[in-house]
């Protein structure tokens, strides 16, 4: 007899552009849109597998749903799920990691592109009809600035820093990079450094780090303090590396030129959220992730965890 599981946020994963076929073909899996905090104990009701992406699977959870016997997070991250309540329990805990690098990096330079050559605001111009009755061939209304020799600070390199770092030196950049263990790489033609001198000297900052106690809002006021005059800042991570207030401020007064998030600190965006109404920033909705691409590969990572559970053996066990 097939395990029992539920899929807790198909919605997140597909909008009808992706099959769970895959892996429905494994257990008897019922799938729900979307699940929230209040319904999720109905949701799990008598699995024994959970894929889940942001619910919060913790001991409350564990104890009131006690046939489960799996989570597969159906992300890298995995800080929703209690690890120590589940290892009591022996339940399997697995994730998916660098399902999604190709796609992050590619939102990343997304943004630094957008913030350099400021495309939108002329495109918006032509449209409007501003070219048709310019007296001289070209025209523009914002610095278009070149990459070449600037300097781009990177916080964090693990896949997705590394490959930005790549795409950097192909620009022309110079590359700087604070990391917890410099002293595991190797990397031709880039500088390690601290967090002082890349706030210090880097002319554009992206992050790419994960959200801990030594980086959870390493973008503030203080921070921002030491940075040059009219820094540019990505932040593909995590919502809590930035103190959105302090962003907010500093893209206001100019201290930030721009900025590109894909990450807020709640998700979804809470409507008070002083970014909304921060100068020079392009705000994505959590979508660094999700090309076609990736969210195939997802499916395909989380199947081929769970055919490895099946089969008695380890695959991306985090716990």
């Amino acid at each position: 007899m097939k395990m029992k599981g539920v899929f807790l946020e198909e919605k997140a994963i597909s909008r009808g552009d992706i099959s769970l076929d895959e892996l429905s073909e494994l257990l008897d899996l019922t799938v729900y849109e979307n699940t929230t905090e209040e319904n999720k104990y109905e949701h799990i009701s008598e699995a024994e597998v959970v894929f889940d992406n942001k619910v919060i699977m913790d001991e409350e959870l564990f104890d009131k749903c006690p046939n489960i016997k799996y989570v597969g997070v159906c992300a890298t991250g995995y800080n929703v799920i209690d690890l120590e309540a589940a290892r009591k329990r022996n339940i399997t805990v697995t994730n998916v990691p660098s399902y999604s690098t190709d796609s992050v990096v590619q939102l990343t330079w997304a943004f630094i592109l957008e913030q350099v050559c400021n495309l939108e605001v002329h495109t918006k111009s032509v449209k409007s009809g501003d070219w048709t009755e310019s007296e001289i061939f070209c025209y523009w209304l914002e610095p278009i600035t070149e990459l070449a020799g600037k300097t781009l600070g990177i916080i964090g390199y693990g896949n997705i820093g590394r490959k930005v770092a790549r795409i950097a030196k192909s620009f022309g950049m110079n590359v700087i990079v604070n990391t917890a263990h410099p002293e595991k790489y190797d990397d031709d033609g880039i500088i390690f450094t601290d967090k002082d001198e890349l706030f210090a000297t880097s002319d554009i900052i992206t992050l790419h780090c994960p959200l801990t106690e030594d980086t959870k809002e390493i973008i503030r006021k203080e921070n921002i303090d030491k940075m040059k005059d009219n820094v540019r800042l990505i932040n593909v991570s995590r919502g809590g590396l930035v103190n959105e207030a302090d962003l907010a401020d500093a893209l206001n007064s100019g201290k930030i030129l721009s900025a590109g998030v894909d990450v807020v600190l709640t998700e979804p965006m809470d409507k008070n959220n002083p970014l909304l109404t921060a100068k020079n920033i392009l705000i994505t909705p959590h979508m660094a992730w999700a090309s076609v691409e990736a969210r195939k590969r997802l499916v395909h990572e989380i199947t081929e965890n769970f055919k490895a559970y099946l089969d008695g053996k380890k695959r991306n066990v985090v716990n």
